[in-house]
């Protein structure tokens, strides 16, 4: 890095507020300045090059540690301190779930991008996947299989199996999104089964279409797994009465 981390911080010139010292932070990492394991100047120092006061600098610390962008650590020494972290894939998981859970998109919006997302992963799944991958699709479906199982189980095992094939794709971006899309459609997919008469044959019928995606997958049929995918995902949410309003 051939810029002196000591020259790159201006000070702002807006109200000193945590959300300015957030994007303070967030442009040096957008220009490069500042990548996953670098440290960043103590709270007093970086109050004064920002110009803003400590108190604002620990609430940004704060809300982006929450977020997995710093890590802290206390005591002294060279591991003490704040640095830049790789966002774990929980953390990213966890904000684009709460972020599609409140931003109430229509069930067409969430349905198309389920279809584009999930036809692209089981292409890859078709072509890349391995013999751990193709155990955890199976893993899954034996669950979806078990006599009896109930609803919630049934949809969590159905979550399960989706990501599974994002993950066989070899793209995390694509299970995390995954993962957040179908997630924080639980409680929706679970109020809507609950208004299905016969909800053991549509969960029979569900799985079905499961086995079809997973065989076509193991056959290396890119194109017949992205086709019966999304036709699972359309024949899903048309389903599920009141999805939208559950």
């Amino acid at each position: 890095m051939s810029e002196d981390k000591g020259t790159m911080w201006k000070p702002v010139t807006r109200p000193s507020t945590y959300e300015l010292v957030i994007d303070a932070i967030e442009d040096q990492i957008m220009a490069g300045s500042l990548t996953v394991g670098d440290p960043l100047p103590a709270e007093r120092d970086l109050a004064t090059k920002l110009g803003v006061s400590r108190a604002s600098v620990r609430e940004a610390l704060r809300v982006l540690e929450s977020l997995g962008v710093v890590r802290s650590s206390g005591g002294s020494g060279r591991g003490a301190g704040t640095f830049i972290a790789a966002m774990p894939s929980a953390a990213l998981t966890r904000f684009l779930r709460l972020h599609v859970a409140l931003a109430n998109f229509s069930i067409d919006e969430v349905t198309e991008t389920r279809i584009q997302l999930e036809r692209s992963s089981s292409i890859l799944a078709a072509t890349r996947a391995d013999k751990d991958s193709l155990a955890a699709i199976n893993a899954q479906l034996a669950m979806m299989d078990t006599p009896g199982i109930s609803i919630d189980v049934f949809n969590d095992a159905d979550t399960a199996f989706h990501v599974a094939i994002a993950q066989a794709a070899g793209n995390q971006l694509f299970s995390d999104l995954t993962g957040a899309i179908r997630t924080s459609l639980r409680k929706s997919i679970f109020s809507s089964f609950s208004r299905v008469d016969d909800q053991q044959a549509l969960m029979a019928k569900l799985q079905e279409q499961h086995h079809l995606i997973s065989e076509a997958i193991v056959d290396g049929r890119a194109e017949d797994a992205a086709r019966i995918t999304e036709e699972h995902i359309r024949f899903a949410a048309s389903a599920l009465p009141g999805l939208t309003e559950a």
